[in-house]
């Protein structure tokens, strides 16, 4: 064990003192520009993010630190006693063992809701006998009127040419649907379903009315009216309600000559089947038709297949040269979409050329793309001639799911000025290069951060073991949501979720012009590994302007987003909690509301899921042939923007920014936030360590007699009987786990603000964090920041150099660099050798452990002898330019 007072610990907890402690909480509150007066998240609560450490709750002064330095900072403790004698909170709020303290307004809360199946409470689902089992069943029950017009049959003709463009108008109250119009015709067929809230009918009549789409004024065609109180009710798993004809009325009510309109209406819940495509009235604006309907439907999305492509550039033969004068410098190009590599170059004595290089590529089913490789002759600087082309479709090239060889194939090259992706013909004499090229699908491509990825299974199918159970996700509501726009001189928001398990995306629809949207959509994934994360985010609909429907050009705005880690739920049981949605703002951070899950992990098979915990996280291939960190970091970012292309081009479409913000696109940047969580994190695990530590250094001192007596006996007991040290060690760990079953974590883990130090970021930390990659900031700002990096730097450099420092010390030992040392170690070996063979071991050890926990009163100040001795070896510090 080091020293307490070595070099390296004491620069360990230098950079740790150097710290800034977590900023003042402040409550502010904020303009409530939603109009609203009284509701439940008009106040906000805020984080003073300014250089000042004047807390109330610190028992010491801290020192000003001089320009670029951290402030001192008290080390968290992560543990049951914290749990216990933290502030009261409200009932229903809980937060889970483990983490660190943090304000009230952002801790998860139970709940206990009425869902389909019953009302949730502890996690157990109450069912009640007057309730019919749903399969939505973690969603509430939310009632519709469903209205769908199919056709019309011999509509009158209208105009004065003869003509008729029909189209239907379905109103209630204030709420307006429209199909879309035909032109000409008498029979249309639309086949159009319209849903109305039942919460939000504002009318006792349902109007159908046939229109004719004319240039200045639509013209009236007939009309269909229904009694609400006269609707039916349907409930799945019953059919659907068949259509029925139904005779065009005029404005007076009475029957027309010719005229007949097909619709089936009936009341009914989301687990319609015709509700994922029914056009809502909850998501748009009252008398307001002009929001595309494509933008805010819910829709399911499955992620393309990703594959790495393994082109290894082998040689080229008979390349042909513009200037024969001169020794070529050939390299190769390699060039699928916007991926782009190159081998080095090669000075080439003939007409030959040999590379050997492996380069990685990402691509994604179905192949559109086209492997293009080109040989190029660097003749001048930034100047290169094409010697030669190819073309290689990749729905083509092999595909292995191990690491089998793959035969390698001649390729002629093209000439340069050919575009087309045809086999070239076969001519007498052409230039040719050595490829050998693979799809490997032994590999999961990683699209995602490695602590969020929420799929880990090769790409190749036939490897796929079975799923090992079912989680199933209940969006439910959101509450107090941040307005994120104004419409009608007051604040709103269009908001939407999605979710991303798997190769699976969900979109919940639009909630227009809400800040309490009401969702109530559940959905279903097939888990292969616990070992993954299910990420749900929340964003407003930037398609959707103040005034009506935007041109696209802004992006969806996030407003939060919580991760559950699958094996940190309990099979079986249903967690019905509302997460804080948290997001860091180039102001500070931000509480933008909270959103309310249902979530219900059911396994299938317990066996096979304990035997996932023996086998790798990974498929086999990262371990037979592993990538690189860089690799993987470039195919991750390739693959992150084919996913975003592919997804956007959806309808509706999931825009990159959401892509981005799912996969935490950007989590491998530098932040100095980030680092200071990362460093404390990392002291928070070696806390253990020193506790122990410092325990015994409490025995050895004497502390408290009677203990350091027990540890005695304990000892002596272990030493002479060693059999008992590994049983004793393991019942001991066996003891500490049942102990923690009392305080195990009840309720999923979800963003903490003090473990991201988001609470005690400085403002030009958050700033550096949202600075673009190059940086656009001005150049003082960025020489300061460098010039801190440095400092920061400077402090980890010392800390890695005295760490080497101890184990040139230790090799030193024998290394004759010190001759007096090691003859002095030499001789105790010696020595050593002598003692061990004539005195029993089990004696020794126990007289070593008695003089190191000896009584004070024959302890000295001075270190010990040992110390002494290896602080005097040499280390290579000396040879250090």
């Amino acid at each position: 064990m080091m020293p307490p007072n070595s070099s390296s610990y004491s620069s360990l907890h230098t950079i740790e003192e150097q710290l800034p402690l977590p900023p003042q909480r402040v409550e502010e509150a904020i303009p409530d520009i939603s109009g609203s007066k009284g509701k439940k998240g008009s106040r906000r609560t805020l984080y003073n993010v300014s250089n000042s450490n004047n807390e109330q709750q610190q028992q010491q002064q801290q020192q000003q630190q001089p320009p670029f330095s951290m402030q001192s900072h008290q080390t968290m403790q992560y543990g049951v006693d914290e749990m216990r004698g933290g502030p009261q909170v409200p009932p229903g709020v809980r937060m889970y063992p483990g983490s660190s303290s943090q304000p009230t307004d952002f801790m998860l809360k139970e709940t206990s809701p009425v869902l389909g199946g019953g009302q949730v409470v502890g996690g157990v689902v109450k069912r009640s006998e007057k309730k019919k089992s749903s399969v939505y069943d973690l969603v509430e029950p939310m009632q519709f009127l469903f209205v769908r017009v199919v056709k019309a049959a011999e509509l009158p003709w209208m105009d004065t040419t003869g003509s008729l463009d029909p189209y239907v108008e379905v109103r209630l109250g204030n709420y307006k649907g429209f199909t879309r119009h035909f032109e000409k015709t008498k029979n249309p067929e639309w086949n159009t379903v319209f849903t109305f809230s039942k919460d939000r009918l504002q009318a006792s009549v349902l109007e159908v009315v046939v229109m004719d789409k004319d240039l200045i004024k639509d013209d009236f065609v007939g009309i269909v009216r229904f009694d609400l109180n006269e609707i039916p009710t349907r409930v799945p798993p019953d059919s659907p309600l068949a259509p029925e004809w139904y005779r065009l009325e005029d404005e007076k009510g009475e029957k027309v000559k010719k005229g007949e309109l097909m619709l089936a209406v009936w009341m009914g819940t989301q687990a319609d089947e015709a509700f994922s495509d029914a056009w809502h009235s909850d998501t748009a604006s009252p008398v307001d038709g002009s929001i595309p309907l494509a933008h805010i439907r819910s829709k399911v999305y499955h992620s393309p297949r990703l594959w790495y492509v393994r082109v290894n550039v082998i040689e080229a033969q008979d390349l042909v040269l513009y200037e024969r004068n001169r020794l070529p410098n050939v390299h190769v190009k390699v060039q699928i979409g916007s991926q782009v590599w190159r081998t080095k170059a090669v000075q080439a004595q003939t007409a030959n050329a040999w590379w050997n290089e492996d380069m990685m590529f990402v691509a994604a089913e179905p192949f559109d793309d086209h492997l293009v490789l080109l040989v190029e002759d660097r003749v001048g600087p930034n100047k290169e001639e094409i010697l030669g082309k190819v073309f290689v479709p990749l729905a083509t090239v092999e595909r292995r799911a191990d690491d089998r060889i793959i035969h390698s194939k001649w390729f002629n090259l093209q000439k340069p000025n050919t575009t087309e992706v045809e086999e070239p013909k076969k001519d007498k004499f052409s230039s040719r290069v050595h490829l050998r090229i693979c799809l490997d699908g032994g590999y999961h491509v990683l699209d995602e951060s490695t602590h969020y990825s929420s799929d880990l299974r090769p790409t190749a199918k036939q490897l796929w073991k079975p799923p090992i159970g079912v989680l199933e996700l209940g969006i439910l509501n959101a509450d107090a949501l941040t307005p994120m726009k104004t419409r009608n001189n007051r604040g709103t928001s269009d908001t939407y979720c999605v979710a991303k398990y798997g190769l699976k995306w969900v979109r919940t629809r639009t909630i227009t012009d809400n800040l309490n949207p009401k969702y109530n959509e559940q959905y279903t994934w097939e888990v292969f590994d616990p070992s993954t994360v299910l990420t749900i985010g929340v964003f407003d609909n930037s398609l959707i302007g103040e005034k009506g429907p935007a041109n696209g050009t802004n992006k969806d705005v996030k407003i939060g987003k919580v991760r559950i880690r699958i094996s940190t739920l309990e099979t079986g049981r249903v967690y019905t909690h509302s997460y804080p949605l948290l997001v860091l703002h180039p102001s500070g951070l931000k509480k933008m509301g909270e959103l309310h899950l249902a979530i219900r992990f059911s396994c299938t098979s317990m066996l096979n899921m304990m035997s996932l915990y023996s086998r790798p996280l990974l498929p086999k291939m990262h371990y037979i042939r592993p990538l690189s960190v860089a690799q993987l970091d470039t195919l991750r970012y390739h693959a992150v923007n084919i996913l975003a292309a592919r997804l956007s081009r959806a309808e509706p479409p999931l825009r990159k920014e959401v892509v981005e913000y799912m996969t935490d696109a950007d989590s491998h940047l530098w932040s100095m936030r980030r680092s200071k969580a990362n460093f404390l994190r990392l002291m928070s695990v070696f806390n253990g360590i020193f506790s122990v530590g410092k325990w015994f250094g409490e025995i050895c001192v004497w502390k408290n007699p009677i203990t350091t007596v027990l540890v005695h006996i304990l000892f002596s007991m272990l030493i002479f009987v060693p059999e008992l040290i590994l049983p004793t060690l393991f019942l001991y760990m066996f003891l500490i786990g049942a102990w923690n079953h009392r305080f195990r974590a009840k309720y999923p883990p979800h963003m903490n603000i003090r473990l991201s130090c988001a609470d005690s970021a400085l403002p030009d930390e958050i700033d550096e964090e949202f600075d673009t990659f190059p940086s656009g900031r001005s150049f003082d700002l960025v020489r300061m920041r460098y010039d801190r990096l440095r400092s920061v730097a400077g402090r980890i450099q010392t800390v890695v150099g005295d760490v080497a420092s101890q184990g040139e010390r230790i090799q030193a030992v024998l290394s004759w660099r010190d001759p007096r040392a090691t003859v002095i170690f030499m001789a105790f070996c010696v020595v050593a050798a002598v003692v061990l063979y004539v005195v029993p071991l089990q004696l020794l050890i126990v007289a070593a452990g008695m003089y190191g926990m000896r009584h004070p009163k024959f302890r000295h100040r001075l270190p010990p002898v040992p110390v002494n001795f290896f602080r005097r070896l040499p280390a290579r510090t000396d040879s250090m330019l």
